[in-house]
């Protein structure tokens, strides 16, 4: 294959709406229900034990063989078994049921064995839910790396918008992060001749605006709040389809937020941390950082240490080795990264740190 050649792999249905799961078969693309005999459901236990039944209900309305796998570990090894033994089975189909952990489980091992996979989130806390993505952890690391766009993504608004809200508050803090992203990756092409997508760019920014405009009706409401954050995921998850790689979602807010996952004690939620980075990497970009915390303020997100529940020191060393966590991806962050210093001042100046 040439290396020019730019390949761009989209879902073929999104299914929003309520109470989906006990005629889960009729929302299925038309050739996938016909084929499949065999399905493998990646999940928690905790989110099997709640809704699994209903789910269960659904596939088996179509005489399907179903497999449970209940897990609470992302890593590569668990990835590996899941592959393995979807192998020995002979599996058509695999769900990912539940948060992002379950559902980048499942994307993943479905890439590997190359079948199709289903994404029903229980949640909607990071884009993770859409996009060819699967961060799996690995040797002590976290890792995201290339897997497969969900052919199907079935998202009940009643099981969804049921989950703590703070996890759709954090979905708002990472739809958000896209401000960011676009002007690293536009500052990447711009001195480093990365290849850039306008038209991604431009999707994945819509997400983020999505949330800026709505923002009175997320501080307000469950599922109609639900709804418009879902709408904004699945816009930026589209967005990292056509462009081939993350770079129109996560940028230098999301380095930031690695780098916290890292070093901090105790990591707050992906998406509390993306949106605080986005506010201090706004700063950077000369952007209207002001506004990028007024609006996580307004929809209820951490827009200070504090509010993350990690201690300050930690965010200074966090922005200050941020730029070594992928050094192949080039940020208004730079190579060399901040000083302690200068961290200090940025945190301090926007309000992240007293």
């Amino acid at each position: 294959m040439e290396k020019n050649v730019h390949i761009i792999d989209l879902m073929k249905r999104v299914v929003i709406g309520k109470d989906l799961l006990k005629d889960i078969i009729q929302y299925l693309p038309l050739n996938l229900s016909k084929n499949i005999k065999k399905v493998y459901v990646v999940t928690g236990p905790h989110v099997w034990d709640t809704y699994g039944k209903k789910l269960e209900e659904g596939l088996k309305s179509k005489e399907l063989e179903l497999y449970i796998k209940k897990s609470e570990s992302p890593t590569i090894e668990e990835a590996k078994q899941i592959i393995s033994d979807a192998k020995g089975k002979s599996i058509d189909l695999i769900i990912g049921f539940g948060g992002g952990k379950s559902i980048d489980l499942a994307k993943y091992a479905a890439s590997q064995i190359s079948i199709p996979f289903i994404s029903i989130p229980t949640s909607a806390s990071h884009d993770g839910i859409a996009s060819p993505f699967a961060s799996l952890k690995g040797g002590g690391w976290s890792t995201s790396v290339k897997a497969v766009e969900p052919i199907c993504v079935i998202a009940d608004l009643e099981i969804i918008s049921s989950s703590p809200r703070k996890l759709l508050i954090a979905g708002a803090g990472d739809a958000i992060a896209k401000l960011t992203a676009v002007s690293d990756w536009r500052l990447a092409h711009l001195l480093r001749n990365e290849y850039y997508g306008s038209y991604a760019a431009g999707l994945s920014l819509l997400s983020a605006k999505h949330i800026i405009k709505y923002s009175d009706i997320i501080s307000k409401t469950d599922v109609e709040a639900t709804r418009i954050v879902l709408e904004a995921l699945i816009s930026s998850s589209v967005a990292i389809g056509i462009a081939g790689s993350t770079r129109p979602a996560s940028g230098s807010e999301h380095l930031f937020s690695h780098a916290l996952d890292k070093i901090a004690p105790k990591p707050a939620l992906h998406g509390e941390q993306t949106g605080v980075g986005t506010i201090m990497m706004s700063k950077l970009h000369r952007m209207n950082w002001k506004k990028v915390r007024r609006v996580l303020k307004k929809v209820g997100a951490p827009t200070t240490a504090k509010e993350l529940g990690i201690p300050e020191n930690i965010i200074i060393e966090a922005l200050t080795i941020a730029h070594k966590i992928r050094p192949e991806r080039y940020t208004i962050l730079g190579d060399r990264g901040l000083t302690w210093e200068a961290a200090e001042k940025l945190a301090r100046d926007t309000g992240v740190i007293s």
